[in-house]
């Protein structure tokens, strides 16, 4: 540790960090907990309890004296040279700190109680394809949000979705994602539109062959503990919507979801999550960063890039299944037997519109985001009133997707999200579609063997590039910062679209 981060200010700023970020993470097991093993009978407690926490962990984290702190270590010249980690930790803290502190914490424990509430009324409300019961708990939720972004405020030229964008994707704006997916969008449909035309589909029976949940459970570890996910740290469980939470430098919990005659949906899932958990346990929380900004991913696009890069551009690649379907034989059994290398690869890399975003395939994925985008803009604007919800959504997916969404249950109540309150999160899952294709690229630049080793079952060498140039940085750069460090290019769709013109055309004989 060197003097300057030895300075008075500068630690006791960073042992209040550390409280309100043990609140934080008491916070996220409490959430865990809800959507993994609580009883149903504990929703009611569950929502007063994470009320509470929200509650506390909000108060120690606007605290008058953490604004001295930071406006102390501010004037500390020593610690604020440019490029050092001190610099970087101290204006992350400003930037938390000054969001929070817009928010009253009457509003903050009231949204922790609605979100906790409206998620557990979700999952009955979807189980039954009732959106009416579900309604109302939305409505809530969602003005509760639009009070805190009206509290954060609106960016100067921008609309009220920015304020909540800004939580996840700091300095984005809705009209710059716009400027981005419209023409991504443009070339997508072209795409899918030629493979359609052109293309011959490749068989897909196979992937939807029954396999009892315990064996995908288990193939599923064998996967992501050769992709480096460190068990001793970490776990693997089931949920409703698949998540990914680290709680702590010895603590990351994963989530995943199984189907007996849809094996791809349980094994992408686990493997998109496995890139979250990677990433949570290559942060740096341990030692004199533990509980700051530095210990952080920066946004979550970059977060989405780590997932989808191991779920789909190692996940989908015929390298991975070189390795991957003699495991799968081994663990399954003689279900699939019959199926070589040549299936297998064609099969995971389709190109087929379906109504689950979390079920669909790479090329028509962003579509979903696309969707999801334009309608949190409309609700938060106020041009789209929950009820009008499910009309709109049907409407906007035949439109997208081409596709007559046959119950709400499969549209508009599909996704966790909105009972979270998480508007501003969907567009940065395109984003880490974007940053993943453009880290892709660098890595087999970097690594020009990379496939022979992954189909040898050898990650190790992937997994070190993330961690010396993504994990190990925290929230040190911003976003952009990084991609350029990483790749030395400004983001770029064009990455992408090389990268699902390789994957999907050869499985169309293209």
């Amino acid at each position: 540790m060197t003097p300057a981060t030895q300075a008075a200010h500068y630690t006791d700023l960073v042992s209040m960090a550390r409280k309100s970020w043990t609140l934080g993470s008491i916070a996220a097991l409490v959430s865990w907990d809800q959507e993994t093993y609580m009883p149903e009978g504990g929703a009611a407690a569950r929502a007063e309890q994470s009320s509470l926490i929200a509650r506390l962990a909000h108060e120690e984290h606007t605290h008058d004296r953490r604004g001295e702190l930071i406006a102390e270590c501010e004037g500390d010249a020593e610690l604020m040279q440019d490029g050092t980690e001190t610099a970087a930790c101290v204006r992350e803290m400003r930037r938390d700190y000054d969001l929070a502190t817009k928010l009253p914490s009457d509003l903050v424990a009231a949204l922790a109680k609605a979100q906790s509430e409206t998620q557990e009324i979700w999952k009955h409300a979807r189980e039954k394809d009732d959106f009416k019961s579900f309604a109302p708990a939305l409505e809530n939720v969602l003005s509760l949000t639009r009070e805190k972004a009206q509290c954060y405020g609106v960016p100067a030229g921008g609309e009220l979705y920015d304020a909540l964008l800004n939580e996840y994707e700091p300095g984005a704006t809705a009209k710059e994602i716009e400027a981005v997916f419209t023409p991504l969008g443009e070339r997508l449909s072209a795409l899918i539109a030629d493979i359609t035309a052109n293309g011959t589909p490749p068989a897909i029976d196979f992937l939807y062959r029954s396999i009892p949940t315990e064996k995908q459970h288990a193939f599923g570890r064998t996967v992501t503990a050769a992709f480096g996910f460190d068990y001793n740290k970490g776990r693997l469980d089931t949920t409703t919507h698949p998540f990914c939470s680290g709680f702590g430098a010895g603590d990351t919990r994963m989530t995943t979801r199984y189907s007996e005659t849809n094996f791809p949906d349980a094994i992408g899932s686990t493997m998109h999550e496995c890139g979250h958990g990677l990433y949570e346990q290559g942060l740096p929380k341990e030692g004199e960063h533990c509980g700051t900004p530095l210990a952080e991913a920066v946004s979550l696009g970059i977060h989405e890039s780590q997932s989808r890069m191991w779920e789909n551009m190692v996940g989908r690649s015929r390298a991975f299944w070189s390795w991957a379907l003699p495991e799968a034989k081994k663990t399954f059994g003689t279900v699939i037997d019959d199926v070589d290398l040549d299936m297998m690869v064609k099969g995971m890399n389709t190109c087929t519109p379906s109504f689950i975003r979390v079920e669909s395939d790479e090329p028509t994925y962003n579509l979903h985001v696309m969707l999801r985008f334009g309608i949190e803009r409309a609700l938060m604007s106020g041009d789209l009133s929950v009820n009008d919800l499910p009309d709109a959504w049907n409407a906007r997916f035949k439109e997208l997707l081409g596709l007559d969404v046959p119950n709400d249950a499969q549209g508009c109540m599909q996704d966790v999200h909105w009972s979270f309150g998480l508007v501003g999160y969907f567009p940065t899952y395109t984003l880490g579609n974007l940053y993943a294709a453009q880290f892709w690229e660098t890595i087999n630049e970097q690594i020009p063997d990379l496939d022979e080793q992954i189909a040898r079952g050898d990650f190790a060498s992937l997994l070190a590039w993330c961690r010396t140039n993504i994990h190990q940085h925290g929230r040190r750069y911003s976003a952009s910062e990084l991609c350029m460090r990483a790749t030395g290019k400004e983001l770029s769709a064009d990455p992408l679209l090389r990268h699902l013109e390789s994957r999907v055309k050869p499985a169309y004989g293209m």
